[in-house]
């Protein structure tokens, strides 16, 4: 079932262009030009009710927009979006008890009182039953250990104990959706890995819709069987993590190690060995498995060296995404060797 609906949706901001002095500043006073940027550009996509899906991209691709227009922060300069048939920005007071959101950054807890008593204002707030209340804190505190802090101000929290508070806010009313903007950022990899344990559980128990942008590639492998990929204010695409590993990810690295001399490297290239590094007695080797695979690579190491050991890893998210950055010219050029 279809819950987010985005067609053609577009943002665009125009921002004033001041002349250099006094001069200039008179001028502008009676004579004000602008430009015209656009953050979000005619991009379209669908998402069905219980879907984890990482929105990822750069810096000023467009994700952090997107998502405040989703959320209903944001009116669109053109373009539909629906959310379980609602328009976002129209209905703000009826949406907004049926999302939750949390911004890497940002807090929307109450700064000088405990935990537990934003928890409890904001149950009165979203007029949360006893019931439901009682039965989401046992179970925020079982999975993200808060129990620790509910009784500190939440100026003194860590920003580990504050993301997971925050967490923990965005879902007591028991949201449809949840939109999640960098919600591992400066996060050691503990508290990392309890944030992710929890948004699968409340995924897996309420089928709650996920929309998750991020840096941490581990984020995105760990919780999203879909990714869209977004720069520039485009969509450059949109489907499952495996499809794209399939499509962008055919590289994979050998690394080999051996007692033995190595004193043939420069034949790796005229068998399609993208690069390699030397390091002592291991040998990395990157290359594209549609056009050489790891047994050909073996077969003619074997015939020269004797191998002690060796590991074949398939290339990395964080790579896969780079490489689509990179684009067809920049990504043959990364690939020389040496």
């Amino acid at each position: 079932m279809t819950l987010i609906r985005v067609e053609k949706l577009s943002k665009q901001y125009k921002r004033q262009v001041r002349s250099e002095g006094l001069g200039g500043a008179i001028k502008d006073l009676f004579n004000r030009k602008h430009v015209t940027k656009t953050a979000v550009d005619q991009i379209s996509f669908s998402i069905d009710k219980g879907e984890v899906v990482g929105y990822i991209g750069p810096n000023g691709a467009g994700k952090s927009t997107t998502i405040k227009m989703l959320s209903g922060i944001l009116v669109p300069t053109s373009g539909i979006v629906e959310v379980g048939g609602i328009v976002p920005y129209k209905n703000r007071k009826q949406y907004t008890r049926n999302i939750g959101v949390v911004f890497g950054q940002r807090t929307q807890l109450w700064w000088d009182i405990p935990v537990s008593e934003s928890f409890r204002m904001m149950k009165y707030m979203y007029k949360i039953s006893d019931q439901q209340f009682n039965q989401n804190m046992q179970m925020f505190t079982d999975i993200l250990d808060i129990q620790s802090f509910m009784h500190t101000a939440v100026r003194q929290l860590s920003l580990g104990q504050r993301m997971r508070a925050d967490l923990c806010a965005a879902l007591l009313h028991n949201p449809d959706i949840l939109y999640l903007d960098e919600p591992t950022i400066g996060l050691d990899v503990v508290v990392k890995e309890k944030i992710r344990e929890f948004i699968k559980e409340v995924n897996k128990e309420r089928q709650t819709t996920v929309i998750l942008t991020t840096h941490d590639m581990s984020d995105i492998e760990k919780l999203c069987s879909r990714v869209i990929v977004i720069d520039q204010g485009t969509i450059m695409y949109d489907g499952s993590l495996n499809q794209l590993k399939q499509v962008y990810g055919t590289g994979e690295t050998m690394t080999v190690e051996t007692g033995d001399e190595l004193d043939f490297l420069p034949e790796l290239a005229a068998m399609g060995i993208e690069r390699y590094e030397q390091d002592g007695h291991t040998l990395n080797l990157h290359y594209d498995k549609t056009i050489i695979n790891s047994t050909a690579i073996l077969k003619f190491l074997m015939g020269r060296i004797t191998i002690t050991d060796f590991v074949v890893q398939p290339v990395e998210i964080e790579q896969i995404i780079r490489k689509m950055y990179l684009g067809p010219a920049a990504a043959a050029a990364s690939r020389e060797i040496g």
